[in-house]
C-alpha cells in the first residue's frame, strides 16, 4: 500500500482524538484525516450527565484539545461529515457528500447510538436523549427548578440524569424494567444501596413496568406506564441502552458481534482496519474472551493502542474496565469485568449504610471485579487482585481492618 495515502480516522470522539494525537506522539510524519458526523470537535463524554448538567463546569472544558491543535499538528479534522462505505480492495472510504478518501491505514471509532422509544409519542418535542453535546445542552436546559422529569431506565445514565435533576430543583421520576436499578449488572444488594440514595434525595421509582405511551399535543406532557400509571412530565429522558454503531463494518464485510470484532491489537479480519471504544467488541488477553466496553477509560486507552498497532507496534490491549460516577454525595470507581452470570458472590468490605464500602464481584474465590464507593485510593490494589487471578480468603477479603496490599502478599 502506497505509504503517501492518509492514516484516517472515522469518529472523532475521544478514542479517534487521541488516536490521532498518538500517531504524532510516535513520530507518524504522514496524513491524518480525522472524521466526524458532529459538527463539534472532539469532547469527552462524562461530563455530558454530570458537570454539565448541573452547571459546575465550563463549557469549553469538554474538549480533548483546544480548536487549534488539529491544525498546529496537521491532522485533517472534518466535522459535520458521514462515511457512508468502505471499499477495501480499494482502500477508499466514501463519503455521504460523494467523496472518496483513500486510505493507508483506517480506524473505526464510530461509538454507540441510543436506543429509542419504540411507543406511541415517542417523537413528541421534550423527549429527550443523552449523547452528544448538543443532547446535554438539550437536557440541560430542561432541567430547572421545579420542572417535572421523567427518566426511562435506571442505568448508569438515567440514575446520574437522575441526581443532576433533582440538585437542580426538578422532581424526577424513573421508571425501569426490572425491580431494581442497575439490579442486572450489580445485583440485588449493590442495586439497592443505588436505590435508597436516590430516594433519600427524592427521586420516585416506577419499577417492574414500562411505558405503554408518552402523551401530549406536540410536545410531551405525560408518560402512561403499562400498570396504567400516569405521571405527568415537562420533559422525559431516554436511557435505554445503546447499539453500536457497526454499519460501515457491516457494509464491508468484516466480522461484526455486538460491535466491531477486532483482536487483541485492535485488529479487524482486515489487516489494514482497526477499531476502538465503544464500537470494538475486542479480544481481551487477561480475560479470554472478547468484551465490548463502553465507558471513557476504554475510548482513551483503546484510541492510543490501535494508533500504536496501526503503526505496526506490537500491541496486546489488556487494560481492565474502568469506570466511574458521582451522584449526590457518593462518589464511586468500579474496575473489572463482572458480566450477568459470571460471578457467584459480591464480598463487601465496609458499611452499605453509610455508603462508605467496596464491593468485590468474585467467582470461585477469583475476585472478577471491584467497586469502591465513598473509598479512596485502592483501584490499584483491587487491579492487582484481579490480574492475580487467585483465590482469595473472602474473611479477609470482607475485613476492613485486612490492608489490601496484604491481601496480595498472599498471593
Amino acid at each position: 500500500m502506497p505509504e503517501d495515502r492518509p492514516f484516517v480516522i472515522v469518529g472523532a470522539g475521544l478514542a479517534g482524538a487521541k488516536a490521532a494525537q498518538t500517531l504524532r506522539e510516535e513520530g507518524f510524519d504522514g496524513s491524518i484525516v480525522l472524521i466526524g458526523e458532529e459538527s463539534d470537535r472532539p469532547y469527552e463524554r462524562p461530563p455530558l450527565s454530570k458537570s454539565l448538567l448541573l452547571r459546575s463546569a465550563e463549557p469549553d472544558s469538554v474538549y480533548v484539545h483546544d480548536a487549534a491543535w488539529y491544525a498546529d499538528h496537521d491532522v485533517d479534522l472534518r466535522t459535520a461529515t458521514r462515511a457512508t462505505a468502505i471499499d477495501r480492495a480499494a482502500h477508499c472510504l466514501e463519503l455521504a457528500d460523494g467523496q472518496r478518501v483513500t486510505y493507508q491505514k483506517l480506524l473505526l471509532a464510530t461509538g454507540c447510538t441510543p436506543r429509542t422509544l419504540a411507543v406511541p409519542g415517542a417523537h413528541l418535542d421534550g423527549v429527550l436523549q443523552l449523547r452528544t453535546l448538543a443532547d446535554s445542552r438539550r437536557i440541560a436546559a430542561a432541567l430547572v427548578d421545579g420542572a417535572r422529569i421523567v427518566i426511562i431506565g435506571a442505568g448508569w445514565i438515567g440514575l446520574e440524569v437522575a441526581a443532576a435533576a433533582r440538585q437542580r430543583g426538578a422532581s424526577v421520576a424513573v421508571v425501569e424494567m426490572a425491580d431494581l436499578p442497575l439490579q442486572r449488572v450489580l445485583g440485588d444488594e449493590i442495586a439497592r444501596v443505588f436505590a435508597e440514595l436516590h430516594r433519600d434525595h427524592g427521586v420516585t421509582f416506577h419499577v417492574a413496568t414500562q411505558v405503554r405511551e408518552v402523551r401530549g399535543a406536540g410536545r410531551v406532557s405525560s408518560v402512561l406506564l403499562a400498570d396504567g400509571t400516569e405521571l405527568p412530565a415537562d420533559a422525559v429522558v431516554v436511557g435505554v441502552g445503546v447499539r453500536p454503531n457497526t454499519d460501515l463494518a457491516d457494509q464491508a464485510g468484516l466480522p461484526v458481534d455486538n460491535g466491531i470484532l477486532v483482536d487483541e491489537s485492535l485488529r479487524t479480519g482486515d489487516p489494514d482496519i482497526y477499531a476502538a471504544g465503544d464500537v470494538a467488541n475486542a479480544y481481551h488477553p487477561l480475560l479470554a474472551r472478547h468484551i465490548r466496553v463502553e465507558h471513557w477509560a476504554n475510548a482513551l486507552n483503546s484510541g492510543p493502542a490501535a494508533a500504536r498497532a496501526m503503526l505496526g507496534q506490537p500491541v496486546s490491549y489488556d487494560q481492565l474496565p474502568y469506570f466511574y460516577t458521582d451522584q449526590y454525595d457518593l462518589g464511586m470507581e468500579y474496575t473489572g469485568h463482572a458480566a450477568p452470570g459470571d460471578f457467584d458472590r459480591v464480598v463487601i468490605r465496609g458499611d452499605l449504610a453509610k455508603r462508605e464500602f467496596i464491593a468485590f464481584w468474585t467467582a470461585g474465590g477469583r475476585v472478577l471485579a471491584g467497586m469502591n464507593a465513598n473509598v479512596w485510593d485502592v483501584v490499584a490494589p483491587i487491579q492487582r487482585l484481579i490480574r492475580s487471578a487467585r483465590q482469595v480468603d473472602p474473611v479477609r477479603l470482607a475485613d476492613a481492618d485486612t490492608p489490601l496490599d496484604e491481601l496480595l502478599d498472599d498471593l
